[in-house]
């Protein structure tokens, strides 16, 4: 049985974090989440008495299952619930000093994951190629749930686009001619924590093109303010782009329409989060410099290098092993010496006039 107090300091907390660090709503309700865990391990102890529970709640977080009792919770997720409730002490500290006396910093910071192997993580993402196998060959034009999701597709990989976001986009939010989405939320799109930034796609022509063949059907259709995802109704075989407004449930929606997309292109299923992951995998591996690099952060809406280096960085173990091998292979070629050769037979007056071409182009 749940302890009053214990649920009251939460429920404080969180409404802190929605009207004082104004998080979003979807925010808040997966940090209620994530506390739920910790309000179930106090059970009837006040938090006052945390630091003598037994077990801890990391041992116990490490023999919680999933919902569908398949497995134990993910690595990340315990660390997600983890990172939270030392959250959660060190504010209810603050708010609560005398009640909570008995919770030291130095307990709140033995809210880790304990140390074990670690385990290797295969970095699932969509992939250029898969892309491709999704929009080919072309929708035939009375197919429009297929052109949309094929679409979809290439618009999720191109963008890096969260979901939420991608469903929420009003036509107006779409400039292809200069690759520009407007990520805004006064235009109606649900971006993460509320976040405006105004983003790009990637230019890959033939993954432009299925994009351009779905906006040039809805522009004869649908008003700026509609849904570029837009609803598409079925009727007598006949199937029609609906102005109507999406529903809360959108993005599930989407990921319904990509298994279907994915069953077709006879690939296996990834969900709409790993074209993000793909998109950014996609624009890391051919970045050349640093300016590069933060540009596909902040494409990605990210705060700062550190978060899009965290996540995204682990490139494919193949991409790896071309890379060291060609290190390799580099070192044990030979110098290349023609220009040594050719400044060693100048004569010193030719020399020094080359010495000020190059002292010229350096300077330029």
């Amino acid at each position: 049985m749940i302890e009053r107090q214990n649920f009251l300091k939460v429920s404080k907390y969180l409404l802190y974090l929605k009207e004082v660090m104004q998080l979003g709503i979807s925010s808040v309700e997966r940090y209620r989440f994530y506390l739920r865990h910790l309000l179930l391990w106090a059970d009837d102890h006040d938090f006052s008495k945390a630091p003598m529970i037994r077990p801890t709640f990391p041992k116990y977080l490490s023999k919680q299952v999933q919902k569908d009792n398949s497995k134990d919770l993910a690595q990340s997720t315990q660390k997600k619930i983890l990172d939270t409730s030392k959250r959660f002490f060190f504010w209810a500290k603050r708010t609560y000093p005398r009640e909570l006396n008995t919770v030291t910093l130095d307990w709140i910071e033995t809210l880790r994951l304990p140390r074990q192997p670690q385990k290797l993580q295969v970095n699932v993402f969509v992939t250029e190629e898969d892309v491709r196998k999704l929009v080919m060959p072309p929708a035939p034009q009375n197919d429009l749930a297929l052109l949309r999701d094929q679409a979809a597709a290439a618009f999720l990989f191109l963008s890096g686009m969260r979901a939420t976001a991608f469903v929420t986009l009003p036509c107006s939010a779409i400039d292809l001619e200069n690759l520009t989405v407007y990520q805004w939320p006064e235009l109606g799109v649900k971006t993460k924590n509320g976040k405006k930034a105004t983003t790009f796609l990637y230019n890959v022509p033939d993954l432009i093109e299925p994009i351009k063949r779905w906006d040039s059907i809805i522009r004869e259709t649908l008003s700026d303010d509609a849904c570029w995802y837009a609803p598409v109704h079925h009727l007598w075989g006949e199937q029609s782009i609906s102005q109507n407004k999406p529903g809360n449930n959108r993005a599930h929606a989407l990921g319904r329409r990509m298994k279907v997309l994915f069953a077709r292109a006879q690939i296996e299923y990834k969900s709409p989060h790993k074209f993000r992951h793909g998109n950014a995998v996609y624009g890391l591996l051919h970045a050349k410099t640093l300016a590069d690099y933060k540009a596909v952060s902040m494409n990605l809406m990210h705060e700062n290098l550190e978060i899009t280096d965290g996540i995204y960085a682990p490139l494919l173990s193949s991409d790896v092993k071309t890379r060291i091998t060609g290190l390799v292979d580099n070192t044990s070629q030979p110098p290349d010496r023609r220009l040594e050769n050719y400044l060693d037979g100048l004569e010193k007056e030719k020399l020094g006039k080359a010495l000020l071409m190059i002292a010229e182009k350096l300077i330029n």
